[in-house]
């Protein structure tokens, strides 16, 4: 029997969004509805929607939006203010030491990209990782390919017998997957890396919308992630770590703002975050990331863990109970897990299941989410179905998924 749309299987114990976003009143059209229904957004790890706090943030700031390090006059210095408040409140959010360096990038891809130009030495990093943190060091040519292994514990070990083979400057690793949302101890890494005399560099792009993270803690030594994963506008990311390798390296870009005194024959560059922040910044991502922050902190990661565990095991539940969807894991013991996971339909195409869906005002990812090696290695080469959602992910978005799927049968 077809489950209806507007009448999902009985679950108890309703969830609601536990912040406001922006665009959760948006209707979207859907078969047999002329009228169109609520959107259900299931791809927050793709990108988050704003949360409506930060969109008011964003609203001020460009009632008073300015050249910023540029100017004398009101405006600017009200600007270049909120610009450098932004920087430490990011350096709060993430647990960042005082002397850490806090450069503002496009996105979490840049900032790996600026790291990967920083680094002096071999980077050992495993076969499973978003193309954005494999990449930049592939086209080094200094990275060292780790396999990952069935269990976590196995691959550790296996990071650290590679980490003893030889001196590497930096362990770099994702601290949650954006195709299994499976967690990595970023404190056991940290010690893991230190004892063989390297850095770790930790991408928290899945992360740092769902838990609360500690640089000094943790014994992080660079951390990276993107404004549009943790509910703000695109175009804006983050790179917070030790200043003496950023210091140290060429400017990531050459030209006004990293310059502190050029002449024909020569230039004197810039120390500290403005060194690799060239040309006029993006002011009004930094205040996005930093009110992000900011009512983050304020819902609570103690409350935002407790909202993602009800609605991940409602998940897991319901696709445990649907015989022909299969979902995806890279580890036996990845028992922690963020608000992500991927499955296939047996029988159809990642992308028919996500039109599907899409039929019925559900939106997921389909693809292979930037991660085609982790994708070839679980069996899955053609791709995947995502479903991943946040603070405003409601118990009816979840139940209308997986009545959706009960369909596909």
């Amino acid at each position: 029997m077809t489950a209806v749309l507007d009448a999902p299987v009985c679950r108890p114990s309703s969830v609601l969004a536990l912040a406001p976003v922006v665009g959760a009143d948006v209707t979207v059209p859907a078969t047999g509805h002329s009228g169109g229904v609520a959107y259900a957004n299931l791809d927050y790890a793709a990108s988050a929607p704003a949360l409506t706090a930060v969109a008011d943030r964003l609203a001020g700031a460009l009632a008073e939006y300015a050249s910023v390090h540029r100017g004398a006059g009101h405006l600017s210095q009200v600007t270049t203010a909120r610009y450098e408040q932004a920087r430490e409140t990011v350096r709060t959010f993430v647990g960042g030491r005082a002397d850490d360096t806090v450069v503002f990038t496009r996105n979490t891809t840049d900032s790996i990209n600026l790291a990967a130009s920083i680094v002096p030495g071999d980077v050992v990093v495993l076969d499973i990782e978003h193309h954005a943190n494999l990449l930049p060091w592939t086209r080094t040519g200094r990275a060292r390919i780790v396999e990952s292994q069935s269990t976590i514990d196995a691959t550790l070990a296996a990071l650290e017998d590679e980490l003893a083979s030889a001196p590497a400057a930096l362990l770099a690793v994702t601290a949650a997957s954006n195709v299994t949302g499976e967690v990595l101890p970023l404190a056991r890494l940290a010690g893991l890396a230190h004892r063989h005399g390297a850095r770790i560099l930790v991408d928290a792009a899945q992360l740092v919308a769902h838990r609360g993270v500690s640089i000094a803690s943790f014994g992080i030594d660079y951390l990276v992630f993107s404004g549009h994963k943790v509910y703000a506008p695109f175009g804006a990311g983050v790179l917070v770590g030790r200043p003496d390798w950023l210091d140290s390296a060429p400017p990531y870009l050459a030209g006004g703002g990293a310059s502190a005194d050029v002449s024909i024959d020569d230039v004197a560059w810039h120390a500290g975050a403005a060194r690799h922040e060239a040309g006029s910044p993006n002011v009004l991502g930094a205040v996005s990331i930093a009110a992000a922050a900011d009512e983050l902190r304020r819902v609570g990661f103690e409350n935002i863990g407790a909202h993602d565990d009800v609605l991940i095991r409602r998940l897991d539940a319901g696709l445990a109970a649907l015989p022909h969807v299969r979902p995806l894991r890279a580890f036996d013991d990845g028992l922690d897990r963020v608000a992500i996971a991927s499955f296939t339909v047996v029988g159809h195409t990642p992308r028919a299941v996500a039109e599907h869906l899409s039929s019925r005002g559900i939106g997921v990812r389909d693809g292979k989410f930037c991660a085609h090696p982790l994708l070839a290695k679980l069996g899955h080469p053609d791709g995947a179905v995502r479903a991943s959602f946040g603070v405003g992910t409601t118990s009816d978005d979840v139940d209308r998924l997986l009545n959706a799927l009960a369909d596909l049968a």
